[in-house]
This record gives C-alpha cells, structure tokens and sequence, in this order.
C-alpha cells in the first residue's frame, strides 16, 4: 500500500468510526506538528483526499469542513478553494497555527528554529488575512468560513466576522480568558448589531 493510500484509509477510519457520533467532520490537513500532513494542502492530494470522503459521506451527509494553514499563498489558496467547491464541503476553517515567528515576537534562536505551530495573538492578523481573501473569492456561493485565530479580546472576534467569518472558534483566548469569554463575545457582538 502506498503512503497516499494509507493517509486516505487513516482518514476513512475516523469518518467510519465517528459518523454517528458527531454533528460534523473537520478534515485538518494543516497542522504543522504532523510531519508531511500540510503536503495534503495540495491541489491534487486534496482533491483525492476531499472525494473519497465525500463518496464515504453519501449515505450521511454529515457537513464537512477543510481546517487550512494561515501560511499559503495567494494561488494555493485559489487551489483549496476551487477543491473546496468542486468537492460540495460546507466550509472552510481559516486557520490553523502558523509555522512563522515574528521578529518582535522572540529574539531567541533557538525559539525561532523551532517548527511547532505558533498560536494566539501573533496569529490573529494573518489568519485574517486569510480569512479576507477567501472571503472575497466565494462571495457567491454558499461555503461557510469559520474564522479561528488569536482572538483575545470581544474586538478581536468581532474582527473576525468584519473579515468574513460566518462563525469563529476560540482556543488560546479561552484558555486565558476563562469560559465567562463565549458570553462577553456574544454581549459584544449583540451590542455591536444594535
């Protein structure tokens, strides 16, 4: 069996193994701490990754969403998105963690060798980045963005739909932030619509 093989039937495993257990799938094809797993961000091993569960998805219909890195180009992007479409999933997760160290982040060497994702904070601009630009390519369909990325603050997340996101997931932020955040979020946000 060859490796791209294998990595498909990894990936079937979990969607038969969970498919009746979840209210939908987040294929992750981005974090930085699998060796070799971004390579999957590629037009054609994506394209062949994205079929072969949607086919295992047919009799489910489970929404599917595709979890990106903030680290990819302007045309890879177009690549993921042009896959996304063709391949009918539910949305995009913009983003993952960054592989990148900003300059004014650390001055350590040995800090900046290391290949681990980077989150929180010095994530959120270039995840929306990210965010923004796919959000002005799929203007016209229904894809569902999903922005994730260094938000820390009510401002942050309202950032986050200012661009694009239709729905936003909170990691580092809740952690230091506490649980009580998900609420002044959502205070903020009901404030900011009224």
């Amino acid at each position: 069996m060859s490796e791209g093989d294998q990595i498909l039937k990894d990936y079937l495993i979990c969607f038969e193994k969970l498919v009746n257990y979840v209210d939908y799938f987040v294929v992750n094809v981005s974090s930085p701490n699998t060796p070799n797993l971004r390579s999957l961000q590629e037009k054609k091993p994506l394209d062949e990754l994205l079929y072969t569960i949607q086919q295992a998805n047919s009799n489910f219909n489970k929404p599917i969403f595709l979890k990106i890195a903030p680290d990819l180009s302007s045309s890879a992007l177009d690549d993921i998105i042009e896959v996304v479409l063709k391949n009918r999933l539910t949305g995009i997760i913009a983003t993952n963690t960054t592989i990148s160290r900003p300059d004014n982040l650390i001055s350590d060497a040995e800090l900046k060798s290391q290949t681990g994702g980077l989150s929180g904070l010095p994530l959120f601009e270039k995840s929306n980045e990210v965010l923004a630009y796919i959000k002005s390519k799929i203007s016209d369909s229904n894809l569902i963005l999903i922005g994730v990325g260094g938000i820390h603050t009510e401002f942050s997340a309202i950032e986050k739909f200012n661009h694009g996101a239709d729905l936003i997931q909170i990691y580092s932020g809740l952690i230091y932030r506490g649980p009580w955040f998900c609420k002044q979020i959502k205070k903020s946000i009901l404030n900011a619509k009224n």
